[in-house]
């Protein structure tokens, strides 16, 4: 779906969370009176609440803070400023990983929502206007995709580490690109890669990170999850655009350096941020189960599982998916 130039104005006027009358949101959308509640039948689409009250007007159930592109570069540091070729932000796109492959090397290309967006194997993303993050950067390497092994986990690392700038405590990865909080799923990082076997190789890297996600939209989701604001809560809420800015700093410095690196640099904060050391787990390899312990990883980002038998298996990333039982 596409998001008019009349819904925009209309979110923007609503955006502060406050109360506002029809009359006043029919003059700064420029349309009539009566085409407003039209206009605001949209908003259920892009999983938005609000409230309806006469003698009062309209008002959204959850503030929002709209992506800015200026305010998101107050934030950025030299290095991301300048290996970032673009910076787009889109109202609505089908995938941000779509558009960012199409965008080429060194663009970073966010949305307010998208309408297919998707995690592994293939898995819709449930994605609701301007509450989450959700983001792509493009990125190409003279090496082939063999010298980029294990950078999902890397991801995860950066991604963490822009929480803690923002004093957001306590998340933790779960192999092999999942961000979770307590047990229950804060998003998920999805990465593609093309190219030849000996190079060059593009690289996009997509990252949904839920920053509000209101109950109705929740209950489409098949798992546990959370989101910042409810890990934060409302008084302490965080700046949307300060996050997109910290989440660029950190993963344009993983990006200009993997390719000499590795991932060893990642490997000790991976390893203890690892939610699922230790625990019971079922893994799912196409048709086939394996049962047993979670060890860990090893230095190239495996997974480790211990069978009932005492048997260790060693597991590659992007081919398995598991859950805990």
């Amino acid at each position: 779906m596409s998001i008019s130039t009349t819904l925009l104005h209309i979110l923007e006027l609503l955006a502060d969370g406050e109360f506002h009358s029809g009359s006043d949101i029919a003059k700064t959308a420029g349309i009539s009176r009566s085409a407003v509640c039209k206009q605001l039948h949209g908003l259920e689409k892009l999983g938005i609440d609000y409230t309806a009250i006469s003698g009062k007007g309209y008002k959204l159930s959850q503030p929002l803070q709209l992506l800015d592109k200026s305010a998101i570069g107050q934030h950025l540091n030299p290095e991301a400023s300048n290996t970032l070729s673009t910076l787009e932000i889109h109202p609505c796109l089908t995938s941000t990983n779509i558009r960012a492959k199409q965008a080429g090397h060194g663009s970073a290309c966010f949305a307010e929502y998208q309408s297919a967006g998707r995690g592994r194997r293939g898995r819709n993303w449930v994605s609701p206007f301007g509450g989450n993050i959700y983001l792509s950067l493009c990125y190409r390497y003279q090496s082939g995709p063999a010298v980029i092994s294990g950078l999902s986990l890397a991801v995860g690392v950066a991604v963490i580490n822009a929480l803690k700038k923002l004093d957001i405590p306590d998340a933790g990865l779960k192999w092999p690109n999942d961000i979770y909080w307590q047990n229950k799923k804060l998003g998920g990082i999805l990465i593609e890669v093309s190219g030849e076997a000996e190079g060059p190789c593009q690289v996009i890297i997509g990252l949904g990170l839920n920053g509000f996600l209101p109950d109705s939209v929740g209950e489409q989701i098949d798992q546990p999850w959370t989101d910042l604001y409810r890990i934060i809560g409302d008084t302490a809420f965080y700046s949307r655009n300060r996050l997109a800015a910290e989440l660029l700093n950190q993963l344009t410095d993983l990006l200009v350096n993997f390719e000499a690196t590795g991932l060893a640099p990642y490997l000790d904060l991976w390893r203890q941020h690892d939610c699922m050391q230790n625990k019971i787990a079922t893994l799912y390899q196409g048709h086939s189960q394996h049962h047993g312990l979670i060890v860990g990883i090893d230095d190239d980002g495996h997974l480790l599982l211990k069978n009932s038998a005492g048997k260790l298996q060693t597991f590659a990333s992007g081919e398995i998916s598991f859950r805990a039982s």
